[in-house]
């Protein structure tokens, strides 16, 4: 049986031989997808879940670091290659103005050196790890990514960087420990993984090291349950998945969980990915071959058929009248586009000023509730996390929304007769967070002992002076009982309304920093949706004008070949139908092997 690229490439020969270098260039687009059909899977969580170890499971070699104090920064891609090799992505040159390129060198490194080295010095250089290793799992085009935590340090930047490869992967690994039940900030990341990426699977790690792990696993499926989330639930043991490595342990290996994930995996994301990729192949196969045998027909009923030449060339102009006519009627698909990324705009600026000014009166109420000096960091810990799950329901809010307005184009233009427009498919918009900086901190409020008696003093002065002059008349001196009593009681005074004092520059100095941070924040997450929303739009504007372009082109293409028909000799008459059978041979046996190829079940990796 032919293979789907062997028929690509003799659809792109006769493509050629009829002279369409604009299908010629569809093809070799869709070539170059089917030839490599990756299926990306995000290992997404919070930090210190065991996502690392897991990937390391998987593939049977330590890639990814593993350490009580490390934690994940560099994500790091895992796919096939024909031997063990790893590439560092590295930024180069000073640091780039906001919203620049930045530009980068690829390091070939061992790969055993790749876990060291994404996690010490110079790491911070380090965009990306990525890692080729001859492995079952990874044949069928499966590639495995570590991402940063969500959660931990750097919180908001490694939040939405992750959740903008969302809507790229084909399936998400979300990981939690069995040491408890998922929890609300888990459930809110798990939420929002499921609106992005059509497949998600949860994993429950660490299942050695946590006895009670089935009845966790229960009361987490009850949570999923209750969310209306479908998403199935593996129980694993990285860690003797390992050991089970190691030692060649069959049993072992069965008994970590590890061989039921694996098995989900090559069934039900990587053959669903192919299925959808030959969906694709075909889809772009068959309306090739219409365009090609479009033409062909309409040339070859000119000839053979000379009295219906004219009835064939008023239905080609006819046709192409049309199409004309809907190329001038893009306005109404552009005017939807324009309108909408314009409404959209104004719609995420909004939001995320809305949900920028909750998080303010939120930290205020928590500023005004205890003093922010001494517990600054547990202040800030908490805003990280709150701006990071506020971020995230309004980039998902973003692309849900970006969705719909492609949904609203393509169903206009699809109401104006421009025919089937190809899935769209958007990449990540870039590393657009940079400039994004970490919470400034603030007067702690500690003093020291000497500091603290100053202070007193500064205030028990004026109350032993001047109880002392007063207690002078009754013939006492100066400084007596009376007068250092007066003089300890203003003294303590003055020591809580300094105390008072500070705190409230604290809290004022703590409200502007909140606020400066807040202001950051939409700024630069602002400028990164809409950079992502620009993308869709030019995207989804290129993606119907090429389809349109298209139609045109065949259109055209067919009046001129029938119109050329009726100028030819007689000698060249039987010399070119006998060319033109010998095409829509070729053709329709390549449309009958196009049918039987969306018909043949897409082979398990």
């Amino acid at each position: 049986m032919v293979t789907p690229e062997q028929l690509v490439d003799r659809v792109l020969a006769l493509a050629e031989e009829c002279g369409r270098p604009d299908l010629q260039r569809r093809l070799t687009q869709a070539r170059g997808r089917h030839a490599s059909p990756g299926v990306r899977v995000l290992v997404l969580g919070e930090p210190k879940q065991g996502k690392s170890s897991l990937v390391n499971a998987l593939t049977g070699v330590p890639v990814c670091p593993v350490a009580d104090d490390v934690a994940t920064v560099v994500p790091t891609v895992v796919r096939n290659g024909a031997a063990p090799r790893a590439t560092l992505v590295r930024a180069v040159g000073p640091a780039p103005a906001p919203g620049a390129e930045v530009v980068t060198e690829r390091v070939p490194v061992p790969v055993e050196t790749v876990a060291a080295r994404v996690t010490g010095p110079g790491a911070e250089r380090i965009l990306q790890a990525e890692v080729e290793l001859p492995r079952r799992l990874l044949a069928g085009g499966l590639e495995l990514v570590d991402t940063a935590g969500v959660g931990g340090l750097g919180v908001v930047a490694h939040a939405l960087t992750t959740l903008d490869l969302l809507p790229t992967a084909d399936a998400v690994l979300f990981v939690s420990d069995a040491s408890q039940e998922f929890t609300a900030p888990e459930m809110a990341l798990l939420e929002q993984a499921s609106a992005l990426c059509p497949t998600v699977v949860c994993v429950l790690t660490k299942t050695d090291a946590c006895p009670d792990w089935r009845r966790i696993a229960e009361i987490d499926r009850g949570h999923l349950a209750a969310r209306g989330c479908d998403a199935p639930l593996f129980a694993v043991s990285s860690s003797l998945a390992q050991l089970a490595v190691q030692h060649r342990d069959r049993e072992l290996h069965e008994e970590s969980g590890i061989a039921a994930l694996v098995g989900h995996l090559q069934d039900e994301v990587a053959g669903r990915a192919a299925t959808l990729a030959r969906r694709s192949l075909v889809h772009d196969l068959t309306a090739v071959t219409g365009h090609l045998s479009l033409a062909l027909r309409s040339e070859l009923r000119s000839l053979e058929d000379p009295a219906s030449r004219e009835a064939l060339l008023a239905e080609l102009e006819e046709a192409r009248t049309a199409v004309d006519e809907q190329r001038r009627r893009s306005s109404r698909w552009q005017q939807v586009l324009n309108d909408g990324v314009t409404d959209l705009m104004a719609d995420i600026d909004h939001d995320l000023r809305d949900r920028s000014r909750v998080v303010v009166r939120e930290a205020e109420e928590v500023i005004a509730a205890r003093d922010p000096g001494p517990a600054w960091p547990e202040i800030t810990a908490w805003l990280d996390e709150r701006i990071a799950a506020a971020v995230a329901d309004s980039y998902v809010w973003a692309e849900q929304r970006s969705r719909w307005l492609a949904e609203q184009v393509v169903d206009q233009v699809t109401r104006d007769g421009g025919g089937a427009v190809p899935a769209l498919e958007v990449g990540a918009a870039g590393d657009a967070l940079d400039a994004l900086v970490a919470v400034p901190g603030i007067d702690d409020g500690s003093m020291t002992l000497r500091e603290r008696t100053l202070i007193g003093l500064r205030g028990s002065y004026t109350g032993v002076l001047m109880t002392g002059l007063v207690t002078s008349l009754a013939g006492l001196a100066i400084i007596n009982p009376i007068s250092l009593a007066a003089g300890v009681v203003l003294g303590r005074k003055a020591y809580n309304d300094d105390a008072r004092q500070r705190r409230q520059r604290r809290e004022t100095e703590a409200r502007t920093v909140v606020r400066r941070h807040l202001d950051e924040v939409v700024f630069q997450v602002g400028k990164h949706l809409k950079d992502r929303l620009r993308t869709v739009q030019r995207t989804l504007r290129d993606l119907v004008t090429d389809t349109t372009d298209e139609t045109a082109r065949t259109l055209a293409d067919a009046v001129r070949a029938a119109q050329r028909s009726a100028k030819e000799a007689t000698a060249d008459h039987d010399t070119r139908v006998r060319l033109l059978r010998a095409r829509l041979d070729r053709l329709d046996r390549l449309a009958g092997e196009v049918a039987r190829l969306d018909r043949t079940p897409v082979p398990t990796p």
